[in-house]
């Protein structure tokens, strides 16, 4: 892409940073490694507790970026603070524990350039980091079938990684910029905004990018998952007038949510050793599963002996 006459630079890398000292290095690393130079980077310190950490950490970077820093308000906001102060035609959002390949901008600026209609573009990534999915990609446990449309996004037939987006800075002002209302899953609730606007989202399945997995207890990440996308599908659905069929698929999408939410919630509650708990989460999912039907059947002839069975042997 040819630099711009008004010596804009052609993409604005936006990092938001809240207790990133440990790893934002590696992602900085990542961006000044790639193929395609044609960039400016704005990190955002959002009131980190550990400040002087994260200056230190950003400090080799420190005359090739813009620091900012501002009382922590979330991650939304600090991604619309980097936003406003960029200048750069395209956007380019990497969280600061991940990281790009080498050709990360280079094709994705080709791809999103290839085509003056498309208004974002993504692309698949290698996850890491202390979570059993460590080495898999994105897409296998969170795929992208099809065209992107609302529907698709609303079923999340369509999963967009926040960390491998480029999209035109024009379609992201003109959607109104991120929720700093929502502390979670705002960038979800954009993918959806910007696709109920009309506006085209593409994206390739190459590896380009890595998305660093860090969890406390995979059934509590399982909970927050679901009641993120619930949160946001619901207040998506009260705030914007929706034709029929993506009216219907939003409801079916959060009746499915809620079972799912029932049983992960029975899940977590089983772990704890709270049978009684989790026995009332799984008997109030709507679809009985014939693995539901079982777990409740083993909960009630044996729940200890079925717990020590689910923790050695429970799939990642």
């Amino acid at each position: 892409m040819p630099k711009a006459n008004d010596g804009r630079p052609a993409v604005s890398v936006i990092i938001p940073a809240y207790r990133a000292s440990r790893d934002i290095a590696d992602a900085l690393a990542s961006v000044f490694s790639q193929t395609f130079t044609d960039f400016e980077v704005v990190v955002v310190d959002d009131g980190s507790p550990d400040a002087a950490e994260l200056e230190a950490a950003v400090a080799p970077f420190r005359d090739r970026i813009r620091f900012i820093v501002q009382p922590n308000r979330g991650a939304g906001a600090a991604r619309n603070t980097a936003i406003r102060a960029s200048t750069g035609r395209l956007l380019a959002f990497l969280d600061a524990d991940d990281r790009w390949t080498a050709d990360f901008l280079a094709r994705q600026v080709a791809l999103i350039e290839s085509d003056r209609r498309l208004a974002l573009v993504y692309c698949d990534a290698r996850l890491s980091g202390d979570s059993p999915l460590a080495g898999r990609r994105f897409m296998e446990n969170a795929p992208s079938d099809g065209e992107v449309t609302l529907i698709s996004l609303i079923q999340q037939r369509c999963n967009i990684v926040l960390s491998t987006v480029v999209a035109r800075r024009r379609a992201i002002v003109a959607a109104g910029l991120f929720d700093e209302t929502l502390r979670r899953g705002q960038d979800f609730e954009l993918w959806l905004r910007l696709a109920w606007r009309g506006e085209i989202i593409a994206y390739q399945r190459d590896v380009l990018a890595e998305r660093r997995v860090r969890v406390e207890g995979l059934s509590g990440d399982a909970v927050r998952t679901v009641e993120r996308a619930l949160n946001v599908l619901d207040r998506f659905g009260r705030e914007r007038t929706l034709d029929a069929p993506a009216r219907t698929a939003l409801r079916i999408r959060m009746m499915a949510l809620v079972d799912r939410l029932e049983i992960e919630q029975g899940k977590q509650r089983f772990l704890e050793g709270n049978f009684a708990a989790a026995q009332f989460h799984l008997s109030a999912a709507r679809i009985q599963t014939l693995k539901v039907r079982l777990a409740l059947l083993g909960i009630r002839l044996s729940p200890r002996l079925l717990r020590g069975a689910y923790v050695r042997f429970r799939p990642a």
